[in-house]
């Protein structure tokens, strides 16, 4: 019997451990819009960074830094985007049509000259003699004076019938939505007059700011995410990159179906500045955001970035368990 409780206790022991793991490892990991998938026994990140970052982990608690996807900016980005030197922004990575799909950014900052463009590769195994990244080149292009809205943080999903969707946007008019073709490397629709399906116009912010050329309409970061019945959409709000004066926060609505209207626990649309708020800042850190949602062995878990405030406000990766309450929202302590 003592044998059976002690191995009971050690169990129970390295499950906590475990979850204690996966918050403590946003002490080391430094990373901008980190976005998570698995391949095998293997996590694989990526976030936001010189020819896009990439990581591995066994765990999602021990990280290590693996090539960057792109060794330099690709070049019909650099033709695209004046003074373009190689940062790119907000990857998003999913699994479909037997290869891996990676949607990522290149912006001029505070600007809408940007890009969204994919790359796909059979594997994530950098070990893997098929590992390969092919770079596709432009989906969709945002520019100054002839679109409303600014083509950066892009996520993709499939509707029930399998019909792709690519949500991106930042400030501007909102988040877009427009649907893609069966390939997913081309836009399947008039990009002129996609639909708005979040925006903070006439929402109270935390800040007053307005920038020059994005306006007042801090909304980005779109993520889509499919909940029993329901499509959950993820944003992040106000405003990150300032280290411990973020006010970076995310918000959520939902919808029976992707072409609907995204609303929160009070019925409003997102689309005209509704938006329940799933996690904020707090003391130790200032402004949370960019979430990915990811499914685990059962388990639904959110993965973004925090400015940690007793670190100089740096970026930190940061992963939480997500519990859904008795009306079917999200719920994520810290």
């Amino acid at each position: 019997m003592q044998r059976h409780m002690k191995a009971l206790r050690t169990f129970v022991f390295a499950l906590l451990g475990l979850a204690m793991g996966v918050q403590a490892q946003a002490q080391s990991v430094i990373v901008h819009d980190p976005v998570m998938i698995r391949e095998n026994s293997t996590y694989y990140l990526f976030a936001t960074g010189m020819g896009i970052d990439v990581w591995s982990s066994k765990n999602m608690v021990n990280w290590e830094k693996e090539k960057a996807v792109f060794e330099s900016g690709p070049q019909w980005a650099m033709d695209a985007i004046p003074g373009y030197k190689g940062h790119i922004w907000a990857p998003d990575i999913s699994y479909h049509n037997g290869q891996y799909y990676l949607y990522y950014s290149v912006s001029a900052f505070g600007k809408n000259t940007s890009c969204i463009g994919v790359a796909t590769n059979k594997t994530l195994d950098p070990d893997d003699p098929e590992f390969k990244w092919v770079d596709h080149g432009k989906v969709v292009q945002s520019v100054p004076g002839k679109t409303d809205w600014n083509a950066i943080d892009p996520n993709l999903i499939l509707d029930d019938d399998g019909t792709p969707y690519l949500f991106f946007g930042s400030f501007w008019d909102g988040l877009k939505r427009v649907k893609l073709n069966n390939d997913l490397l081309s836009v399947a629709e008039d990009i002129y007059s996609i639909p708005t399906v979040a925006s903070r116009k006439g929402a109270k912010a935390d800040s007053d700011e307005i920038s020059a050329d994005a306006g007042a309409n801090a909304i980005e970061a779109p993520f889509v995410f499919k909940k029993g019945d329901d499509y959950y959409l993820f944003a992040s709000i106000d405003y990150c990159c300032r280290g411990v004066k973020s006010t970076y926060k995310m918000i959520v609505g939902r919808s029976e179906t992707l072409t609907g209207n995204f609303k929160d626990k009070d019925g409003k649309d997102m689309a005209h500045g509704g938006g329940s708020v799933v996690l904020k800042g707090n003391e130790n850190w200032h402004g949370v955001g960019h979430n990915a949602v990811v499914r685990f062995d059962g388990k639904d878990y959110l993965v973004f970035h925090g400015y940690d405030a007793n670190d100089g406000g740096h970026p930190k990766l940061l992963i939480r368990e997500i519990n859904w309450d008795k009306d079917g929202w999200p719920v994520v302590h810290f």
